[in-house]
This record gives C-alpha cells, structure tokens and sequence, in this order.
C-alpha cells in the first residue's frame, strides 16, 4: 500500500459495533451493583405483584378468572422499562466518563453507535427477564411462554423498539439541553405508564386521555396479553397497529437524535458534556 492510501472506512462495521458492545458489557459484569440491579429490580416488582394477585384471587371470584394478568402485565412492562433504560444509560455512561466526544472523533459512526446501545440495551433485558420469568413459575406457577406462547416474541420486539424510541429520544435531548434533563430516561417512561393500559384496558381512561393512549404502541400490547389470558384469543390487528406505530416512533426517535447529534458537534459541545 502506498503512502497515499488510506484505510477503507466501510460504512457499517461489526468489528467497531461488538468493540463498543464489549465495553458495555466489562463495565456491566465488572461492578457488582450494575450486575446486581438487572436482576433485583425487576424480581422485586415481580414478587410483590405476584402476592397483590395470589391474594386478590383468594378474595375474589371474578378475579381468579383473570389469573396471571398482574404478573404477565409486570414482566412486559419491564421489557419496555428495561429496553429504554438499558439505552439511555449505555448513552450516559459515555457522557458520565467525558468520552462521548472521543467516540464521535473516532472511526465510529453514529448508526453503529446506535446499534451498539440497542444491543446493550438488549442483552441487559435478557438478562433480567429470563430468572425473573423462572422465578414467577417457581412461585407463583406462571409460565409466561407457556401462557402467551409464539406471540411473546411479537409483544417482546415492539415493548423493546418502542423503549429504544424513548430511549434515543432521550439522548438526543441531553445532547440539546445538557445533563439537566438526564432524569427523563426514568421519568418519560413513567408519564406514560397510566396512558399504556398496563393493569387495565385503555377504555376506562377519561375520553380526552384515550386518543393519547391509541398512539402509543404498548398499549396494543398489553391489550393483546390480556386478550391471550383471559380470552385465550388474539386480535392479529393489535400486532400490526403497534408495529406501524413503532415505525413512526423509531423514525422520529432516530430524527430527533441524528439532528442533535450534529448539532452538538456544530457547536462543540459533546466535549463539556460530563462536566
């Protein structure tokens, strides 16, 4: 190779993907805490929801008939909860080690430090789903992939997508507005809990409430749980209403992001972020 040459930067690189994915994955299993909290956060909402229910059903007739609904309705919120969180603190993590601007000046490109925050964000919530999941049918006899079977895979990918929109939205907005606004990663998510018809279907909510709770994809989901559950049905229109919603929040999510991005390097503002 000639003097002249330079190295060929593809535009999309695994190798520079798995190295960002590797340093998330040492800070994780290298600090007790951070290891810890996968999985004692979600066993703990996970317990106390399963008791609230065993001792409803006991009281309550009409309510044994929907057995199972508390529990199921927990473990996919966490999916949601974790999948955005998961990505907003791999993206905090870079600014709370002042490194997010030496990324930005490396090789790395911003759609593979995307992927690699969703990967992250991803095996984090594997990680503390599947003891969490073992636990509820040790205790409590629930087996969510016996209940919701194939379509468990379905309500997993839209929760998670729908938390990585939250989550790049969230980022984008620390990149525009400064670490003031960190406390959205856990705040957002809570806003619109009441609004995604977790525990109960989005018809009991005021009228006024209920066309904001139809844009949101998780409300579809958690419909179609309690669907499987209780009706031992599926409407297949649920599925693809929260995919195409999902869409939309992705785009505008990836947007919001991509544009702040560059507007901090405009700026020259990636480098104080962590100060």
């Amino acid at each position: 190779m000639s003097t002249t040459e330079r190295p060929s930067n593809p535009p999309f690189s695994l190798t520079r993907l798995s190295a960002l994915i590797l340093r998330h994955w040492y800070l994780t299993i290298g600090s007790g805490p951070r290891a810890l909290e996968l999985i004692y956060w979600p066993t703990v909402q996970m317990v106390l929801w399963g008791f609230i229910q065993t001792y409803l059903a006991e009281k309550d007739s009409l309510f044994l008939m929907t057995v199972g609904t508390l529990i199921g309705a927990v473990m996919l919120w966490d999916i949601l909860f974790r999948g955005q969180l998961g990505l907003s603190i791999a993206f905090f993590e870079e600014v709370w080690s002042r490194s997010l601007g030496h990324i930005m000046v490396s090789p790395l490109r911003t759609s593979e430090f995307v992927a690699a925050m969703m990967t992250t964000s991803l095996i984090k919530t594997l990680v503390s789903l599947i003891p969490t999941t073992v636990l509820a049918f040790l205790l409590f006899g629930f087996n969510i992939y016996d209940r919701l079977g194939w379509s468990l895979v379905a309500f997993f990918a839209n929760l998670i997508v729908f938390g990585w929109a939250l989550g790049l939205f969230v980022s984008g907005l620390v990149l525009r507005f400064g670490q003031g606004v960190e406390s959205l990663a856990w705040a957002l998510t809570f806003a619109i809990a009441p609004l995604c018809g977790i525990y109960y279907p989005v018809d009991v909510l005021p009228g006024l409430l209920q066309p904001l709770a139809n844009i949101l994809p998780a409300s579809y989901v958690f419909e179609g749980m309690r669907m499987i559950l209780i009706e031992r049905s599926l409407d297949f229109s649920l599925l693809w209403k929260a995919a195409l919603l999902n869409i939309l929040a992705m785009a505008v999510a990836i947007w919001t992001f991509t544009r702040f991005l560059n507007g901090a390097r405009v700026r020259g503002s990636l480098l104080q972020l962590g100060e």
